[in-house]
């Protein structure tokens, strides 16, 4: 008889679970819920504001969307929640929230209802970017070790810098506060009662390293005095590795799931780092290139070399046994989005309309039809910041090039390129510091939808790239990190590399020799942009100076 393993993945706008069947990978059963508070970044729900650069969510959708999509799934799978073995959970990352000792968010409490920094600060909160700032010239002119793993800078997208950021603006959130915990670690608390940190985002998000630690006491203290002792008293919980079982379903919640409270429930993992064994991607020189709203590329490698601008390198932090290089673009699909959402003339949609098909896939077959080049066109990709190399999320999109004649359609080529451009420099500061990157895969929503999109990755990268056949990687990879959890003697498995028998891969995409030519000679001027204004002007800053002044 078929033994099953749950997967939950909280997104960026919504959270899905899948149910599995572990003999063969089948989806037996899936459910999806939008977040009802959505992204918040103009407002709280009580209407009070915020500021520039803002992204916030709400913990109760997170909880709302668990407790409707689990029972949802395993109805739809029809499958005996006896037999459900393992629970999996991903999560965008890092996604942080403070909390009472019980793990109660303190937004939930009336008297901080209208504190922003009470909510959770998602992926995608680029407020902290003057912390970020600080945390890299203290770290740099003390020569902190840590730096090196993190390709010489951090994130504003990253846990501390957040946590910098409430200290500083609001100091009593920040004493309220018994712990901060990332949002996938607060799930595995409803679930299991147990306190734990997850591998994943405690190496790629919070400074951790397997050989040592977190940074020191004087570091924090150098930072700032009441942050001496900030992980002695704020970060609760062991570091679990990835695929490591966290707990067992508590019985409340395994009542509120209708599941059974025996089922082994994994450390919390990121989102897209839980995709790759979802790809197969389980060994040295193969890179994953997460494809989304933003996009985020994982490579496995048996060294440790410093590279310049990457996320993080982690010892064991997906596969254990492999050293897990991140790096990445924090705007991709949602750079389209934008540019359909307010760019597209109304002849477009209309057009779109009438032949029963989306303005992506009217955009993108008229862009198919256009030479590399042919629009004269050339883009920066930094509509929401660089993550990689530059890692500045106050740089800003660019486009040059642009004439009366301009076609949306030229605009729409040229942004998918920026893209692909983006990609190229962040796999050349890999070779260059000889990381090897023999093979190249992708997931995520855009890679099975825009075949142009992915030939014009390969002719830009002149790299192979092998697609996913699963169209939930993040949540499939969490559903085998639950079988893990598992293990093999209850019907699961004692490893990834053993679960990854289960991923499939679909179409590969080879670049087209006369595209390489003409877009090797395009990246030539794309790379002139990309070190003039992102390392030698600063006119992008300044406007968004001129921008925060009207706040």
């Amino acid at each position: 008889m078929s033994k099953y393993s749950i997967g939950i993945d909280f997104g960026t706008l919504s959270g899905r679970a899948i149910v599995v069947d572990l003999s063969d990978g089948h989806i037996a059963g899936e459910s999806v819920m939008e977040y009802p508070h959505k992204v918040m970044s103009e407002t709280l729900p009580d209407g009070t504001p915020l500021g520039s650069d803002w992204a916030l969510q709400h913990p109760r959708d997170y909880l709302e969307v668990l407790y409707t999509v689990v029972p949802q799934a395993v109805r739809e799978s029809g499958v005996n929640p006896a037999d459900i073995i393992g629970i999996g959970i991903d999560f965008t990352s890092s996604t942080v929230l403070p909390v009472r000792a019980d793990g109660t968010p303190l937004c939930f409490e009336e008297r901080f209802a209208s504190e922003p920094h009470a909510y959770v600060k998602l992926w995608k909160h680029h407020a902290a970017q003057a912390d970020a700032d600080r945390l890299n010239e203290v770290a740099a002119e003390r020569k902190e070790k840590f730096l090196t793993r993190y390709g010489g800078k951090t994130s504003s997208e990253w846990m501390i810098p957040k946590i910098m950021q409430i200290l500083r603006e609001a100091p009593e959130i920040y004493g309220e506060a018994a712990a901060f915990i990332e949002a996938a670690d607060w799930i595995v608390l409803q679930l299991t009662g147990e306190w734990t940190v997850n591998a994943c985002a405690a190496g790629f998000k919070c400074l951790w390293s397997k050989r040592d630690g977190y940074p020191s006491e004087d570091f924090f203290a150098a930072l700032d005095p009441r942050l001496k002792n900030f992980v002695k008293d704020k970060i609760k919980g062991r570091v679990t590795p990835v695929g490591r079982r966290a707990g067992r379903l508590t019985q409340s919640a395994a009542c509120r799931l209708g599941l059974a409270a025996s089922t082994a429930v994994a450390a919390g993992v990121v989102d897209a780092h839980a995709a790759l064994p979802a790809v197969g991607v389980v060994d040295k020189g193969k890179m994953l290139l997460i494809i989304g709203t933003s996009s985020c590329d994982v490579l496995l490698s048996d060294r440790e070399e410093a590279i310049e601008g990457i996320c993080g390198i982690v010892e064991d932090g997906v596969i254990e046994g492999y050293y897990a290089y991140e790096s990445g673009q924090s705007c991709v699909g949602d750079l389209f989005d934008w540019f359909v959402n307010n760019c597209v003339p109304s002849r477009y949609e209309a057009e779109a309309r009438c032949r029963g098909i989306n303005i992506h896939a009217l955009l993108s077959e008229k862009a198919a039809k256009l030479a590399p080049g042919e629009s004269g066109l050339v883009a920066l990709d930094w509509w929401n910041g660089n993550r990689s190399v530059l890692v500045d999320s106050e740089l800003s999109g660019l486009i040059a090039g642009v004439t009366l004649g301009t076609k949306p359609e030229e605009i729409y080529r040229a942004l998918i390129e920026a893209t692909a451009f983006g990609k190229r420099v962040i796999l050349d500061t890999y070779e260059a510091a000889g990381v090897k990157i023999d093979e190249l895969y992708a997931c995520g929503g855009i890679s099975r939808k825009n075949e142009l999109m992915m030939q014009i990755y390969a002719d830009v990268t002149g790299r192979e790239i092998t697609v996913s056949a699963c169209s939930q990687t993040s949540a499939m990879g969490a559903v085998m990190m639950g079988a893990v959890a598992a293990g093999k003697a209850a019907g699961g498995f004692d490893s990834l590399d053993q679960a990854a028998k289960l991923s499939r891969t679909d179409k590969v995409y080879r670049p087209i020799a006369r595209n390489v030519g003409r877009y090797a000679r395009i990246f030539v001027e794309y790379k002139r942009m990309h070190d003039f204004f992102g390392k030698k002007c600063d006119v992008m800053k300044k406007l968004r100076e001129l921008k925060k002044e009207s706040f």
